[in-house]
């Protein structure tokens, strides 16, 4: 299996101007590799350890930078493994997964085609062909890009080692494979019975991938052959016979089919005409998620990413602002120190553990009730009750009420389920305002918002308990009738007349809605967060980077309910 043919070798030809660059046909295995560099500058350093040359330093030349990767790239397209692994910063790890290329993943004939470089970066295209036994065989074509660094020991340049530089579907430890897939196909179905494609719904290509991962063995499906990433977890569960729970787990991807297996049939809850409203929404906004659920029964209607290389909707981790006031609310009122309609301190700056945490422009409220605080997304009016709570406090009400941070979803493909950990002092104080260590989704949110409506979790899902036998999670609690009712209010107010009103105008009166904004590190502007229902709809947004949620994740959630109602 995978024995490399040697081709007899070829008589090195000159050079050929192309386009006032220098295109060198590197001979070797029959094909060749184009570095479109300056003459000269695929060189390699012909110094001798005798040399005793002092260590460079500081930044890399574009010399070195082109003359190491066409030593790599070289080597590499002629299957000099052990020549193209030594041109990089980890030999180990670069000499198994090009090993792996040629032997496990069957592409052959590989042509590297180096592009300008950027900085220390080069990108460059490869194509191939993806040859298995039996005569199988596809072409494959796609873009990469591997970055020169200095080793500190020697000053000598390396391409810095990453799985990414050989295929960018790659994570670290990943691998390429060919051969009949792992699961057979899966042809996943709307609640309507139509089929769910990616030509279709471009941002379902993760979730249709998880579908298969979970449901391929058991739908009655057929495997085909495939050209695959296998994931590292994936891989290492799987050899050991455990079941896969991680909620950050990726799944398998395929690449390239080769043969068509036969697939079997999964039912999803998902609304085409919602799914289709989602899919418009946040292709209007870069960086955007959306998510709608059903919250008398917890069924996902909708699910949908601006960016497709990520289910951020399901799997992301971001810290949710002031979206996680719902949470809060509910614990102050549950405890007595805060009434929808009693006064409520908001001053404009309250100071607990060291920190000192102001409101939105400095804002304050002068003998209001905690509803206009709410409304207004007072963060004061939180943090003045911290010294009341106790550390562990949100996080029991975030777990026992609302069903989030114990990592036991089982919705039908991975999720991260929300995390809400204990911590204290300034960070406690955060926490309550949904930054800290505090971690959320759109999936979590629109969940929150739904729990809030219906007073009881609903564990959402993708795909129904029934088919595979899976207990959903529950919640040790429900809102107690009062909180409820409260709560209820509060958000009925934030919709028409506090921070969500202009997004939600005309959606009354049986909605509900909360905004946030949530402060990154590095970012000049703040992630936008909505959350809302409408009848039995309930969704939840996120624009990363977008600023204030009422303006930019706002106007998606509020298209969502009013499309379908």
């Amino acid at each position: 299996m995978g024995n490399r043919r040697r081709a007899p070798e070829r008589n090195r030809t000159k050079p050929a101007v192309i386009g006032g660059m220098i295109a060198v046909v590197v001979g070797g295995a029959g094909f060749g590799v184009y570095a479109l560099y300056g003459g000269g500058a695929a060189a390699d350093d012909s110094s001798s350890a005798s040399d005793a040359k002092p260590v460079k330093k500081g930044p890399l030349s574009a010399t070195e930078v082109k003359s190491t990767a066409t030593a790599f790239l070289t080597a590499w397209q002629s299957g000099d493994v052990t020549t193209a692994a030594a041109a990089t910063n980890d030999t180990a790890a670069a000499r198994t997964l090009l090993t792996g290329y040629g032997k496990e993943a069957y592409i052959k004939d590989v042509t590297l085609t180096a592009k300008k470089r950027s900085g220390d970066a080069v990108p460059f295209s490869v194509k191939g062909t993806v040859a298995y036994k039996g005569g199988l065989t596809k072409p494959l074509a796609y873009e990469s890009e591997l970055t020169v660094v200095r080793r500190a020991k020697d000053g000598k340049p390396l391409v810095d080692w990453h799985s990414a530089v050989v295929h960018p579907d790659l994570n670290d430890g990943d691998k390429l494979v060919t051969g009949e897939a792992g699961t057979p196909p899966v042809k996943a179905l709307d609640r309507d019975g139509g089929e769910l494609t990616t030509a279709k719904y471009p941002s379902l290509g993760t979730v249709l991938d998880g579908l298969r991962e979970k449901f391929g063995k058991t739908a009655g499906g057929k495997a085909g052959i495939e050209l695959r990433v296998i994931r590292a977890k994936a891989e290492s569960k799987e050899a050991k016979g455990s079941a896969k729970t991680s909620s950050d787990e990726t799944p398998d991807k395929t690449l390239v089919e080769l043969s068509k297996g036969t697939p079997g049939t999964v039912r999803t809850t998902l609304s085409p005409g919602l799914q289709a409203t989602a899919e418009q929404q946040v292709a209007k906004k870069a960086k955007s998620s959306a998510v709608v659920i059903r919250p008398s029964t917890g069924e996902i209607l909708a699910v949908a990413n601006a960016g497709h290389g990520f289910n951020t909707a399901f799997q992301g981790s971001l810290a949710p602002g002031s979206t996680m006031k719902i949470i809060t609310a509910s614990l102050l009122i549950d405890k007595g120190l805060a009434s929808a309609d009693k006064q409520h301190p908001c001053p404009k700056y309250s100071t607990y553990g060291g920190w000192k945490f102001q409101n939105d422009d400095k804002f304050e409220i002068k003998g209001g009730t905690f509803k206009a605080s709410f409304a207004r997304s007072c963060n004061t009016a939180f943090i003045s009750q911290a010294k009341k709570l106790s550390d562990d406090d949100l996080t029991k009400q975030a777990q026992q009420v609302f069903g989030l941070g114990m990592n036991n979803w089982a919705i039908g493909v991975p999720t991260f389920d929300g995390s809400v950990p204990v911590q204290s002092q300034a960070q406690m104080a955060a926490s309550l305002l949904g930054q800290g260590g505090v971690r959320m989704n759109p999936l979590n949110m629109a969940s929150v918002v739904a729990t809030a409506k219906t007073g009881t979790f609903h564990q959402p899902y993708l795909v129904a308990p029934t088919v595979d036998k899976r207990t959903l999670a529950k919640a040790s609690r429900s809102l107690s009738a009062g909180t409820q009712a409260q709560l209820k209010e509060l958000l009925q107010y934030t919709a028409a007349a506090g921070t969500a009103a202009e997004a939600m105008a005309g959606l009354g009166p049986d909605f509900g809605a909360k905004t946030g904004s949530a402060e990154v590190d590095g970012q000049k502007k703040p992630n936008g967060w909505f959350t809302a229902w409408k009848g039995d709809l309930a969704a939840a947004g996120v624009v990363q980077q977008g600023g204030h949620g009422g303006e930019t994740a706002g106007p998606i959630v509020a298209a969502l309910l009013k499309a379908g109602s």
